[in-house]
This record gives structure tokens, C-alpha cells and sequence, in this order.
């Protein structure tokens, strides 16, 4: 049985447009109550990755957030609104400053949903995830569509990773440090809590150097559909000009067949996919070298290197990625971020941090001749 995904175009994030275009793409895949069961409590987890505001194109939109409490309010259910984004020192105080910077706070107060902390905390699997998955009959994600320094792209499945409680997150970059380690630790958040519905915010996309400051903006005026996160990072895979198994996420999903990755087996709705498929973002730096053939990047793997530098003009000495760093291989010097390479494993969690776009990429010798 083939999966079903919905593309529409919604220009712009005026709430009734955003409104009608999210109701048109869940009911081309068969309407809310084909996901949810009305009166049932909902978790929904937008992507909130740091406290910046919806204009920086970062975080989920909360109008996308909005549209999605109305439809759930249609059908009578009781809504509970939480991300675990990225955080450090004094927890509650920064989750409280990212919900209400990222406008996630004032929806929910107008549309009497009950946002929600991921402070508490079960094991299941080998990750502690939130309560709220215990609390709710159903999980919601909706994700925002942009590329990622470490894992190519961040979207449906990648989304799920929030559900890691509190700052252990960064304890599973320390453990799972290579690509693919870390890849098959996503999955298995993945497939412990998969999402009855997810909705990508499509709407202002980000290309090159994401998923934080680092990136770009681009209008890409796209909102996608659907229940098979496998199938939507296909497609986000496709629209960005990547095959879709270049994405190790996609690829080990569908290799434990927890969705389908080939574009034949997925069924899309709404817009014509010819169209809009092939626009070929700007990828990150560091994607030249994890797209290598197998053989090349294992001989090469010692000497391809990208390594995080600190942009000394956007510094502003919050700390932040020393606070985030896992191998605490991050001080502050007298001016200036100091990096201890001999720690470093390349996780970028440096740069997913930085508020400012300080954190860049260099490369290693092998890699500027090979033009990577």
C-alpha cells in the first residue's frame, strides 16, 4: 500500500490563509479524524529549537501551530503544546523565554491550549522521553523544513529528537558522535513515538549552513502532509534537489520499514510534484564530504575534516556553545572562543547553539583541494 503525502503552496503565514491551507492538506489525505480520534488528548510538538523570533525562520510559525489547535479543536480534543529545545543552565527559565520569543506562548493563550514543559521524564527504550507521550493519545509533530550542519536535512523524523528529555540530548551527540551512530540513535526515538500526523512548515524554508543562525532563509511557500515521516523527508529530500537515501535518517527508517523512501510508493496530493522537486538548495559545508562514495570517505575519513571557528565580528560572548558543547571542548579566552580540536568530534552542537551566526565551518587541507 503506497504511502500519502499532501503538498500545497501557502504563501505567507497570514493566519487565514494558514488556516485553510493546513484544513485543505489534512483533508486531501483523508481529514483529521483518519489521524486523530475526536475528544482525545493531543501533544503537538513544533520545532523550537531556540528562543528567536518566528520572522528568523528557525522555529516552527506559530500560525502553523495555530491552524493546527483549530483543526484539533473541531473535533473536540484536549490540546497540550511542548518542544524540548536546546538548553542549558537555568532550564525552565530559558524554555519559558524560547516559548514566548517563538510565539508559541501567546497562541496557546488565545486559543486555550495547555502548553507544556518536557521537565519530567520516562524511559523508554534507551532514551528518557517525555511523560506527555503517557499522557496523550496521540502525537502531533510538525517540524519546520530546513537543512542541518551534521544530519544533511532536519524534518519529520528528525523533528522527534525533541522528545529527549532535557539536556541529555547533548550526552547522546558525546555517545553517538559519527554520522551514522547518531543517524540510527534518531531512528530509534523515531520508532519508539511516531507521530499519528505530521505537518511540515514549509512555508519559509532554510538552506545552507541550518538548522540555526547559521543558515539561510528562502521562500519556498510549501506545507506538507502526512502520517509516513519516511515519505515526507523523501520529498522535502527531493524538493531540496537530494535523492532521498542520501539522507541517513530516510535510509535507515526505511531500511526497518518504518515508511517508504521510494518515490513510487508514495501517492502525492495537492501540488503537481514535477513542479516544485529539483530546486536545489544550498546544502551545508559539511555535506561534500558525507556524500562521498563509502569507499572514498573510509579511506579519506582521517584526513576530510570539518571542524566548527568561531567569526570573532558575530561573537558576543554568550557562552552558549561552550554550554552546549559534549566534550567540553569550548573555553573563553581573553577575546576570543577557544576550540580544542584534539576533543572536538564535529557534532556542530557549537553551532546549533550560537544566537548570533558565529560558529562556521573550516575545512581540513585534503578537503579544500578535493574543492569539498
Amino acid at each position: 500500500m503506497k504511502s500519502q503525502v499532501s503538498i500545497l503552496k501557502c504563501v505567507g503565514y497570514e493566519p487565514a490563509i494558514v488556516q485553510e491551507r493546513v484544513r485543505e492538506a489534512i483533508d486531501l489525505i483523508g481529514g483529521i479524524s483518519a489521524f486523530i480520534k475526536p475528544g482525545s488528548k493531543v501533544l503537538v510538538k513544533p520545532n523550537l529549537l531556540m528562543a528567536k523570533e518566528p520572522e528568523c525562520g528557525i522555529t516552527t510559525h506559530p500560525e502553523v501551530v495555530r491552524a493546527v489547535i483549530k483543526t484539533l479543536k473541531e473535533i473536540n480534543c484536549s490540546i497540550f503544546v511542548g518542544d524540548g529545545p536546546c538548553l542549558w543552565k537555568n532550564q525552565i527559565k530559558n524554555v519559558d523565554e524560547v516559548y514566548e520569543r517563538t510565539g508559541i506562548s501567546k497562541v496557546c493563550r488565545e486559543e486555550r491550549a495547555e502548553l507544556v514543559r518536557f521537565d519530567k521524564r520516562r524511559w523508554r527504550g534507551n532514551f528518557p522521553l517525555s511523560v506527555w507521550l503517557d499522557h496523550c493519545d496521540h502525537l502531533i509533530s510538525i517540524p519546520k523544513f530546513k537543512t542541518h550542519e551534521f544530519m544533511l536535512i532536519t524534518g519529520a523524523i528528525k523533528n522527534n529528537f525533541g522528545l529527549v528529555s532535557g539536556t541529555y540530548k547533548t550526552e547522546l551527540h558525546k555517545k553517538y558522535f559519527d554520522r551514522e551512530d547518531f543517524s540510527k540513535a534518531v531512528v530509534d526515538v523515531y520508532q519508539e513515538a511516531k507521530p499519528s500526523l505530521t505537518i511540515i512548515d514549509g512555508i519559509l524554508a532554510m538552506e545552507g549552513d541550518g538548522p540555526a543562525s547559521g543558515g539561510k532563509l528562502r521562500n519556498l511557500n510549501l506545507l506538507l502532509a502526512g502520517s509516513d515521516c519516511v515519505s515526507l523527508d523523501s520529498l522535502m529530500a527531493l524538493i531540496m534537489g537530494i535523492e532521498p537515501l542520501e539522507v541517513m535518517t530516510t535510509k535507515e527508517a526505511a531500511e526497518r520499514g518504518l515508511g517508504k523512501a521510494d518515490i513510487d510508493s508514495i501517492t502525492v496530493l495537492g501540488e503537481n510534484l514535477e513542479g516544485i522537486i529539483g530546486q536545489q538548495f544550498l546544502l551545508p559545508i559539511t555535506s561534500m564530504g558525507s556524500r562521498l562514495p563509502a569507499p572514498v570517505k573510509k579511506l579519506a575519513k582521517k584526513l576530510i575534516k570539518y571542524l566548527p571557528c568561531v567569526e570573532r565580528d558575530n561573537c558576543v560572548k554568550c557562552a552558549a556553545c561552550i554550554e552546549a558543547c559534549p566534550q567540553r571542548s569550548i573555553t573563553m579566552g581573553k577575546d576570543v572562543i577557544i576550540f580544542d580540536y584534539s576533543k572536538c568530534i564535529s557534532c556542530f552542537c557549537c553551532q546549533e547553539a550560537c544566537p548570533s551566526c558565529a560558529i562556521k565551518v573550516k575545512k581540513s587541507l585534503l578537503a579544500k583541494i578535493l574543492g569539498l
